[in-house]
């Protein structure tokens, strides 16, 4: 697979900035996995409230990443066409664990495994982790929302 770049991740994800928490899709293969890359920088807002003596990336925004990660994949996965409109929503997290901080100038690889689907609900494991080492992890659920016609 070429890796997918954020122009094409923007087709799939209706998050912008300062939201966007994805910058490159580096591997993906149909209802097994999905890789993404997320470039932590200190020009990133959040440092300047968490923490300014100390930038820390916020734990829930390492969620967020791997849950927008795994939105993708769903798309990708369903081969959903960003031109449909289908939202991923978030409806659920299960096992949320934090390991290590993240701080400006790491890499978070995001790794996303397909676990099940059930009645249009979507459940996927995650883990984000800098220079092989584990960050966070978690379960995710998922639903496909059609558009509004």
């Amino acid at each position: 697979m070429t890796p997918l770049d954020i122009n094409v991740i923007k087709n799939y994800l209706p998050h912008r900035y300062p939201f966007l928490l994805i910058d490159r899709i580096v591997a993906f293969e149909k209802d097994k996995y999905l890789t993404a890359l997320k470039n932590v920088t200190m020009n990133e807002p959040f440092f300047l409230g968490h923490f300014p003596t100390k930038p820390i990336m916020p734990g829930v925004l390492i969620v967020e990443a791997m849950a927008q990660a795994s939105a993708i994949f769903g798309n990708l996965s369903m081969q959903d066409r960003p031109e449909d409109g289908s939202l991923y929503y978030l409806v659920g997290i299960d096992k949320a664990r934090f390991r290590h901080i993240v701080v400006p100038g790491d890499q978070l690889l995001l790794k996303v495994d397909f676990l099940t689907v059930r009645r249009n609900i979507w459940k996927f494991s995650a883990k984000a982790t800098v220079a092989d080492k584990t960050v966070a992890s978690a379960e995710f659920l998922t639903t496909v929302v059609e558009p509004d016609v």
